[in-house]
């Protein structure tokens, strides 16, 4: 029995050792952070680097199309946010175009407060291929246009249109040199005003301005050219 019992203990295997596995767990762990903040940085969208080049603006894209718009002249408080959205409505002050500065109403200032209208209103909708503004400039306007001579006056044409239209009681103005296209309401209860579009890749932008501002129509031209380079640059 002692012997059998030694040659047991002399063929018995070697248990095996135990190894620690922590090391290739935490190799695993590293390499799988590495992958996520490699995928993040690939995807992460590039308007946020714009972002912090003027913490004054904020980059948006509507239609796919990147706008820096300013902050403060966004109209709707939840359109305030950078990233994609559908739609941007903005105010400029009017010569300067510079955004509105913050203004507090309260029950004892409201009558102070001046009604008389000193902005240009833009709003920068994604058009989802409807018709562009001068296609409908050539192919529906001229349609409901009253039959009239062309009015011109310092050098802006302006035609009528007729009153069984879908655009009665108002007119479209337009020049070549500066180019300006607007379609505007009469004066009657409330002052008349002038809507004028551009298009610019996926988006619409939609001015809207007072109409008696057109004595000085070159100047507005040029706003509005002036506002989409800011809008649009720099880094478009």
């Amino acid at each position: 029995m002692a012997f059998l019992s030694s040659i047991s203990l002399r063929t018995r295997p070697p248990l095996p050792r135990q190894r620690n596995s922590w090391p290739v767990i935490l190799l695993s762990a590293a390499i799988g952070a590495v992958a996520i903040a490699l995928v993040a940085y690939l995807l992460w969208p590039t308007f946020t680097t714009r972002a912090a080049d003027d913490p004054n603006r904020l980059p948006v894209t509507i239609g796919n199309t990147l706008f820096n718009v300013p902050t403060q002249a966004i109209r709707v408080k939840v359109q305030k946010r950078s990233g994609p959205q559908e739609r941007v409505d903005l105010g400029f002050v009017y010569p300067s175009l510079e955004a509105p500065a913050k203004q507090r109403v309260t029950a004892d200032t409201a009558d102070a407060v001046n009604p008389s209208i000193d902005r240009i209103f833009v709003s920068i909708s994604a058009h989802h291929n409807a018709l562009a503004p001068d296609e409908r400039a050539r192919t529906i306007y001229p349609r409901y246009l009253d039959p009239a001579p062309v009015q011109v006056t310092d050098g802006l044409g302006l035609r009528a249109f007729r009153d069984a239209s879908p655009y009665a009681s108002e007119d479209v103005v337009f020049a070549e040199r500066p180019a300006l296209f607007a379609r505007c309401t009469r004066d009657a209860a409330t002052p008349g005003m002038c809507i004028s579009e551009r298009r610019i890749e996926g988006a619409d932008l939609t001015f809207r301005f007072p109409r008696s501002w057109l004595s000085d129509w070159r100047q507005i031209a040029g706003a509005i050219d002036k506002l989409i380079a800011q809008m649009r640059g720099p880094g478009n």
